[in-house]
This record gives C-alpha cells, structure tokens and sequence, in this order.
C-alpha cells in the first residue's frame, strides 16, 4: 500500500490520490509508465513523477524518517508490509493512566517471534536500546497512552519509526471500543488465566507484586504478551480490509 501512496507528496491531498487511483493507476510505477494518460495539470503530474522518483529511493534505502514525517500519522499502517521484517508490538502495564503522575511497570516488546518484557527494577531500562532497532512500531491506543509514557520516562528515544496505532483504522471499518472488544469480534481467545481481566487488575498485580508476590508479575507479565501477541494476530486479519476501505469507490489495487 506504500507505493500506491501519494499523499505524502507535498501539495497532494486525499482527493487528488483518489482521482489517480479512480482512473486506474494504483501503484508508483503505474503513473510513471502512463503519466501522459492521467488526467491532471501537466506541472502537478511531472511534480508527482519527480516525487515519485524520490520516494522509491527513499524506500530503497529504508528512510524511515523520510515516510514517517511526509506521510500523515493516521495513513502511517500503509507502510506496514513493507517493513514488516522490523516491526515493534508495544504494550505498556503502568500504576495509573496520567504519564505525569504515574509510572512504566512494564513494557513488552514482541518482534513476530519473540516476546520481550522490560520490567521497573529489572530492566526497564534496556528499553532505550531496544526500541531503537525497529523501523515500525503497532499499538492500541499508542499514541495517546503508551507512547507519550514512554517517551516521557526515555526521552532519549527518538521515535522516528512510523507508527500505526491500530485503534484508529479499526474503527474505519466498523471495529470499535477496547483491546479486549476488538479480540472477541474477531474471535481471539485469551487463556484461562488472563480472561476478564483489565487495566486495572493489571495495576492491582504489580501492587501485590511489590508486596514481594512473585506470581502476580507473572501472571502481569502473561497479560501483557497476549497484548502484544494478539495486536499481530488483530493486523493480520485486519489489514487487507484496511486496504478496500481505502480504496473504497475506487479502482481496487492490482
């Protein structure tokens, strides 16, 4: 979905991208090859080649800052499978839902393959470098929660990844409330230990927690991976109806 995007081009809006993609070019390569055909001005079509030309080199070489910054936020999931090979599922556990008087308990990292937890009076520290590997970042309600948190306590990451926060594109195509809502629309289970359970149970486990009980950071630590866990699984079903309702009214993708 990357390279059927132009939006990111300055000058270029939503209404324009539809027009190209109404008349049957979906791709970056499919305007260059029939720019003469499109029907737009002369100056905006060579103006869209040339940013074209630019973008693909851009993606050659993975500038992930390039795409974040030009690409709207809320269009960020577009980029999703093109880097893929470097995608970050975060989920934070907190004391609290105020990042200015609350605390990070726990953060988890899951890659596709791996599940990573950073822990307060562990490792949560080693969070800095590790978010700095990855080109693409997924979360529910990220950018109102999760990250704002995060970057207030390191504020030495950088956040240059592109972002989706999966919230937002759910509710584009009828999925709305909670992580747990999305999950049973869509028919993901949790397990037997972490079923009903919420936010709050979430803080009142690492308060037992800190009260010297070992199994409450466990089981803490079970919720917050089928978090991150279950947030891949949300995408894959989700993401190719992200895309027709993109293309809503318009030429499907080719």
């Amino acid at each position: 979905m990357l390279t059927s995007t132009y939006i990111h081009i300055p000058g270029i809006g939503k209404e324009t991208e539809r027009k190209i993609w109404s008349g049957g070019i979906t791709t970056w390569n499919e305007f260059l090859q029939n720019k003469n055909a499109i029907n737009l001005p002369g100056s905006k079509k060579d103006k869209i080649a040339m940013e074209i030309e630019n973008s693909m080199e851009k993606l050659e070489i993975r500038d992930i800052p390039y795409f974040a910054k030009s690409i709207p936020t809320s269009e960020h999931w577009r980029g999703f499978r093109n880097f893929s090979d470097s995608v970050a599922y975060v989920d934070i556990e907190t004391t609290g839902l105020s990042p200015s008087s609350s605390k990070i308990t726990v953060i988890g990292v899951y890659d596709g393959k791996d599940v990573k937890s950073f822990v307060r009076g562990i490792n949560l520290e080693e969070i800095v470098q590790e978010m700095e590997q990855y080109d693409f970042l997924v979360t529910f309600n990220g950018a109102r929660f999760d990250l704002p948190f995060i970057q207030r306590e390191f504020p030495q990451i950088t956040m240059e990844q592109m972002h989706t926060d999966l919230m937002y594109p759910l509710r584009r195509i009828g999925l709305k409330g909670g992580l747990k809502n999305i999950e049973h629309l869509l028919g993901i289970n949790r397990s037997e230990e972490t079923e009903g359970m919420d936010g709050f149970e979430a803080v009142r486990l690492w308060k037992e927690y800190e009260k010297g009980n070992e199994e409450a950071l466990d089981l803490l630590l079970e919720y917050n991976r089928e978090d991150i866990v279950n947030l891949e699984t949300i995408l894959d079903i989700t993401y190719d109806r992200f895309v027709e309702h993109c293309y809503k009214g318009c030429t499907p993708q080719k």
